[in-house]
């Protein structure tokens, strides 16, 4: 494929993100790792580190920025490694597995990963099986599914992870409606922590947290 002729570095500095010159090289080399896949398999639209940058970097650091140190983190449906990946490299303290149930996207995964020299676990699996065996503090989620089906299917599995932490677009409200009406919401509790343009619109993106709420206490940046 043909490479963007600009640099990473000059995207982050447009959009005044700081990040350390060696994370700057590791997310350059990502993208030239994920585009490059991108031409055997679907896996991004964010062809550009325009895009990469307002998009997929920004939404990461937000989901960063309300992870404590040390955190065990599960990237569900990591898809092309966002925000997993990007997370494994701004926040090298945090403890990022990789989930994705399609075999292929699995496979781009773990090569990513491991050309980067990341020890970070990827599995082929959906987020609830691995929850029916292994414990983590918080599940990162990004276009994925509707709120209704995501709490769904975590229902049984609470005492396996701490939270959710969902990011969403502007129809938010309707699938929070959705899920009070459902009866979904029932012993939850549900927080906005950030809102931020979405970048060529006029709407926004939404970052909350799900989680039962004694624990909301636990979460010292709420």
């Amino acid at each position: 494929m043909n490479f963007p002729a600009e640099k990473l570095a000059d995207a982050i500095v447009r959009h005044q993100i700081e990040l350390p010159d060696e994370q700057i090289a590791l997310l350059e080399r990502y993208c030239n790792l994920l585009w490059e896949w991108n031409d055997k398999i679907n896996l991004t639209r964010h062809t550009d580190y325009e895009r990469f940058v307002a998009r997929d970097l920004v939404d990461s650091l937000t989901f960063a920025e309300f992870l404590e140190p040390g955190e065990k983190v599960l990237d569900v449906g990591s898809g092309g490694g966002v925000p997993g990946v990007v997370l494994a490299i701004v926040r090298p303290d945090l403890k990022v597995s990789l989930a994705d149930s399609v075999g292929k996207k699995a496979k781009v995964l773990s090569d990513m990963v491991e050309r980067l020299g990341f020890e970070v676990p990827v599995h082929n699996a959906r987020a609830e099986e691995l929850l029916m065996h292994e414990k983590y503090n918080t599940l990162v989620v990004r276009a994925v599914a509707p709120m209704r089906k995501l709490l769904r299917w975590f229902q049984p599995h609470w005492k396996s992870f701490d939270r959710l932490l969902v990011l969403k677009g502007p129809a938010w409200v309707e699938e929070r409606d959705e899920v009070r009406h459902l009866g979904l919401l029932k012993n939850l509790a549900m927080r906005k922590l950030k809102t931020y343009p979405l970048p060529g619109t006029e709407s926004e993106s939404i970052l909350l947290m799900i989680c039962p709420p004694d624990r909301l206490k636990k979460w010292n940046k709420v």
